[in-house]
């Protein structure tokens, strides 16, 4: 009854005359869930369609702050709900489906945006009970998908943790992210910023298979270059490494040696995983686009992860490029760093994604 209330009262705000036709403020993400649940996509009727053809629906959120377990950080930050990246590997891809929406289409063409996100972020970082632990930015959507360049929110909330002066570990595929570089810089100098570019392959074909919205892996490894030059800890993700689009050892050997040309200062890498709905999604892209590596995708994962075998394989040859190309001491962007307090989890336990893990190495 009370779901019901809630949402009868969102109606009438919404359908009710204003002053000035000031426009209705934008649903909470529980009025939203609730209109998923009842009507489906078409009750989204604030949902603006822009010209990247992806509809946006703006909502307000209670929190900022996710709190994590068993993750090197206790915090994470998503300003937005879906990413118009459409990588078909997204292991966010299953969330969706807690909003009664599919892992296909909808993931990457209906956006969410927290547009009070940043708001509500600088109130939880000014709390006297807020100890600055360590915060994952962008571990479910990207924080810099093109739609950032309009709302800014991104931006907003690397001011509110300036002056929270809280660290950030920020995962992205956006070389927007170099729009930033200053606030970047500066929680850098305040005493911990890592900034982790996403880049599974600089192969073009699989570039194009899997990652059909992000920008080309040469011109985000120009960002990372150009925020090395600015001085703040950047490297890359070269992750998910997926079978049988990028785990050929050329490609493997022509993406870490541009990781290295590029001044990365730390290295990450991690095979790919199918969970819930990322792997229905996936297979079902499998199937449509390349019906001739399905069988061995089946059989190569009969559940969530690789054998150990295969991913060992793997994994050993990352290693003696990295050696290679000089890129084993640059793991954690200094020279003889040790890998964080755990060491890196194993594919049998189910590890989290890698772009969750953002500075665990893994490869």
């Amino acid at each position: 009854m009370r779901d019901d209330h809630e949402a009868n009262e969102t109606r009438k705000s919404m359908n009710s005359p204003r002053l000035f036709d000031t426009p209705a403020p934008p649903p909470t993400t529980r009025t939203i869930a609730l209109t998923l649940k009842r009507d489906g996509v078409d009750g989204l009727d604030q949902a603006r369609l822009r010209a990247d053809r992806a509809r946006y629906q703006e909502v307000t959120c209670r929190s900022a702050l996710n709190p994590v377990k068993g993750m090197p950080f206790s915090w994470t930050l998503n300003p937005y709900r879906g990413c118009t990246h459409g990588c078909h590997y997204c292991f966010a891809r299953r969330y969706q489906t807690q909003f009664e929406l599919g892992p296909d289409d909808e993931f990457s063409s209906l956006i969410f945006v927290k547009v009070n996100f940043a708001e509500v972020l600088r109130r939880e970082v000014d709390r006297p009970s807020w100890t600055r632990e360590l915060v994952a930015f962008g571990t479910a959507t990207d924080p810099y998908q093109p739609i950032e360049g309009h709302y800014k929110i991104t931006r907003r909330s690397l001011e509110a943790l300036i002056a929270g002066r809280t660290p950030i570990g920020l995962v992205t595929k956006g070389p927007m992210v170099v729009r930033d570089a200053d606030l970047l810089a500066e929680l850098g100098r305040q005493g911990n910023c890592t900034v982790c570019m996403s880049v599974p392959t600089v192969n073009e074909e699989a570039w194009e298979a899997l990652e059909p919205g992000t920008a080309p892996p040469l011109q985000r490894l120009r960002a990372v270059r150009q925020l090395r030059d600015a001085g703040i800890n950047a490297g890359v993700l070269m992750a998910p490494i997926v079978p049988g689009f990028t785990t050929q050892p050329a490609r493997l050997e022509a993406t870490i040696k541009a990781i290295a040309d590029h001044g990365a200062g730390f290295l990450g890498a991690n095979l790919l995983h199918l969970k819930g709905g990322t792997r229905d999604h996936f297979m079902k892209f499998l199937k449509t686009e390349w019906p001739e590596l399905a069988d061995g995708y089946e059989r190569l994962y009969p559940g969530a992860y690789a054998p150990k075998s295969y991913t060992s394989t793997v994994k050993s040859l990352i290693h003696s490029l990295q050696e290679k190309y000089a890129l084993s001491t640059r793991r954690y962007g200094k020279e003889n760093d040790e890998p964080p307090e755990g060491g890196s989890p194993h594919e049998e336990e189910g590890p989290p994604a890698a772009e969750q893990q953002a500075f665990r190495w893994s490869a």
